[in-house]
């Protein structure tokens, strides 16, 4: 069975707290992103090592490793998207299909200990990139096709979301 594609637009947990994980991602201190991140890795690593990291919970639900390569792909596109972001003025980011990207990437047939180095870089690297914007870099915009606008500061916020809502569906 194929996973559903999930159609919400999810900037409104900017302004509101998820009610599905409970982060209030407005309130995190962009500043601590980089240090988020480094810490998940071994978070991730210990979803990774479990006996049921390849197993759907449910046949339309991806399993942990499927949720992995989906963040570890999270951290590349969020990377790009900073980076972006402090090189030019007022981006627009390309649209980014995560469901097509699941199945040209094949997350179902990838195995925990190829995806735990491949995170564990692609962690590294956006860590590096958030604590290389500089004071007055927190403030840059950047825009998705659909309208909505980030700064550096609330596009930190909400990637910090999604990795955390991430690690609550696998349970870490």
């Amino acid at each position: 069975m194929t996973i559903e594609p999930d159609l919400k637009d999810w900037t409104w947990v900017l302004e509101q707290r998820c009610p599905e994980c409970g982060l209030d991602a407005g309130r995190v201190d962009p500043h601590a992103v980089a240090g988020l991140v480094r810490d998940s890795i071994e978070r991730w690593q210990g979803v990774l090592e479990r006996d049921d990291a390849t197993v759907r919970p449910s046949p339309g639900t991806w399993s942990p490793a499927e949720y992995a390569c989906h963040v570890r792909d999270v951290f590349e596109m969020f990377d790009q998207r900073v980076r972006l972001m402090l090189d030019e003025d007022d981006p627009l980011f390309d649209n980014w299909d995560q469901d097509a990207t699941a199945l040209e990437r094949r997350y179902a047939e990838q195995e925990p200990a190829t995806i735990v180095p491949q995170l564990e870089l692609a962690a590294r690297r956006i860590a590096m990139t958030f604590d290389a914007v500089p004071a007055d870099g927190w403030d840059r915009i950047g825009r998705r096709t659909n309208g909505s606008v980030f700064t550096v500061h609330t596009l930190a916020q909400y990637f910090w979301h999604d990795v955390e809502h991430h690690l609550r569906d696998v349970g870490a």
